[in-house]
């Protein structure tokens, strides 16, 4: 008798993948209890199983513990519902009307350990919208966007994020050293933006901001690509701060709490 495909079939990776399919658009947040309902296995199976996926960054405990939903790991298996999580909903028309005014391309990021994830695109509409695309991962410390979210951080807390001490080099401009990108970090800082030309990739400019929630702590960035040649003008900077400021409003940041904020 012939074994059939199924014999090399692993049940804890199908019921991982199982619980991963419970996720949706319309379905964010599911409890264990419910996913042991569902899929009709133990629900200690469920705790193990949604203890690995939270360690793999695949999913992400709610406030609280109660609950589970998708985390930003999953962007590196090309999960189409990463469009589904709030930051990329609240945003998506801010960062829409950002593009349309400006004619340029714009991105939402997050930081996942020392680099940062597109999670949301307003391509430019034109023929060439640029290389960036959903889940597209960058080095945090070597671009605009990185630099955004990474100026709240500490010295101590920035070594934390990258151990090794010695950056890697992806331009001229790109810093070497934890010590020289809190230079860098604390100019950034000063400004309230982030501007750049040519510091991630030749001839292309950018202009990135910080977006904030309620905690008063930078939990994402925006930014505009600018195209080859083109002019970073007080006018555009000014713009994607706004459409940051916007977005942060939406998250709960008021600009007058009693968190300290740097940017």
């Amino acid at each position: 008798m012939t074994a059939g495909p199924g014999r090399y079939v692993v049940p804890a990776v199908v019921r991982a993948v199982e619980i991963l399919r419970l996720f949706s658009a319309g379905r964010r947040l599911i409890t264990e209890p419910e996913i042991a309902r569902e899929l009709r296995i133990p629900r200690s199976t469920v705790f193990r199983l949604g203890q690995t996926l939270v360690h793999l960054g695949l999913l992400e405990r709610s406030e609280g513990g109660n609950a589970l939903r998708l985390g930003v790991g999953v962007l590196r298996l090309g999960f189409e519902t990463i469009a589904s999580l709030d930051l990329a909903e609240i945003a998506r028309p801010a960062l829409e009307a950002l593009r349309d005014a400006t004619a340029m391309s714009a991105h939402l990021v997050v930081r996942d350990g020392d680099e940062v994830v597109v999670v949301l695109k307003a391509a430019r509409r034109s023929a060439v919208s640029g290389s960036l695309t959903l889940g597209s991962r960058l080095p945090a410390h070597a671009t605009v966007l990185g630099r955004a979210i990474l100026a709240d951080l500490t010295v101590a807390e920035l070594r934390a994020v990258f151990p090794a001490g010695r950056l890697k080099a992806y331009s001229a401009q790109t810093p070497r050293t934890v010590v020289a990108l809190a230079r860098l970090l604390a100019e950034d800082r000063a400004r309230g933006t982030v501007v750049s030309e040519s510091f991630f990739e030749p001839g292309l400019s950018a202009v990135a901001a910080p977006v904030r929630d309620g905690s008063g702590r930078a939990v994402a960035a925006i930014n505009v690509t600018v195209p080859s040649g083109g002019a970073i003008d007080p006018a555009l900077i000014g713009r994607v701060r706004a459409t940051a400021d916007e977005i942060s409003h939406a998250l709960n940041f008021r600009r007058d709490a009693s968190v300290a904020v740097n940017f």
